[in-house]
């Protein structure tokens, strides 16, 4: 029971939160008209040296008000967690409106509700179940839809990105970078992607690598993370649809 107990624990802690965090996976300061596409997409987890495995589903899709949702959930054992987002675009810019997290399963659950009362320029909430008032700014983004805004900057040819998160009951800041290319390979085939690391403090024992498929609106195909203890976990795309259409890659040839 204590190792089963172990390996639930490593799993809810070192795989649904950073999953949920990076996944999410068009922004404030992103050249040119903002055109977002609906997409849907599945990925499967798994963790170096431990026997468990997780899936992913991420998705944006339209409202008839001109509004969008976008939607993550993430499963392991029994642990389970949800985000959403309504936002919008406007003055060429991402504006979410509300977000919710979820999580329940292992330990204590935990929820986050935000509402951007843009009129009013001011974020309101609840955290940790305390409320909070935060004020708004030009190109603030939550935690799913700053993932958009990366896809975004990537199309306009940015190497370099920041974003200005509310995390949690508070505003941080988020860096990425372009590292290089590389043709990654999954079970929808091979992508040419670009390569994006987080950027972090120079002594930060964290890494995160993520490959965005250019010919796919920059849709997340992978994504690897090394965490402070040494435990690397890595998601590949299954399957998924962007605007419509099933997203293949290049065959894979098996000589």
């Amino acid at each position: 029971m204590h190792a089963n107990t172990t390996i639930k624990k490593i799993t809810h802690n070192r795989f649904i939160k950073p999953l949920a965090a990076l996944l999410l996976g068009l922004s404030a300061s992103a050249a040119g008209a903002i055109e977002l596409q609906p997409f849907s997409a599945s990925y499967a987890a798994d963790m170096k040296n431990i026997p468990v495995n997780g899936e992913a589903i991420h998705s944006l899709q339209a409202n008839d008000d001109g509004s969008w949702n976008l939607s993550f959930s993430a499963s392991m054992f029994v642990a389970r967690l949800t985000e959403q987002s309504t936002l919008r675009v406007a003055d060429d810019r991402i504006q979410p409106l509300t977000y919710h997290y979820e999580r329940r399963g292992l330990g204590r659950g935990k929820e986050i509700l935000q509402h951007f009362d843009w009129p009013q320029a001011q974020v309101t909430g609840t955290y940790k179940g305390e409320s909070f008032s935060l004020p708004t700014e030009p190109g603030l983004l939550d935690k799913t839809t700053y993932q958009l805004a990366l896809q975004a900057d990537l199309a306009a040819g940015k190497t370099d990105m920041t974003y200005r998160v509310v995390d949690g009951d508070e505003v941080e800041e988020y860096a990425f970078r372009v590292v290089g290319e590389e043709r990654v390979t999954t079970k929808a085939g091979q992508f040419d992607a670009v390569e994006v690391e987080r950027v972090r403090e120079p002594d930060a024992r964290r890494e995160t690598t993520l490959w965005f498929a250019k010919d796919w609106n920059y849709l997340l195909v992978r994504l690897s993370q090394i965490e402070t203890d040494g435990q690397h976990y890595q998601i590949m795309l299954k399957e998924a649809t962007v605007n419509g259409q099933t997203v293949t890659g290049i065959p894979v040839s098996h000589k």
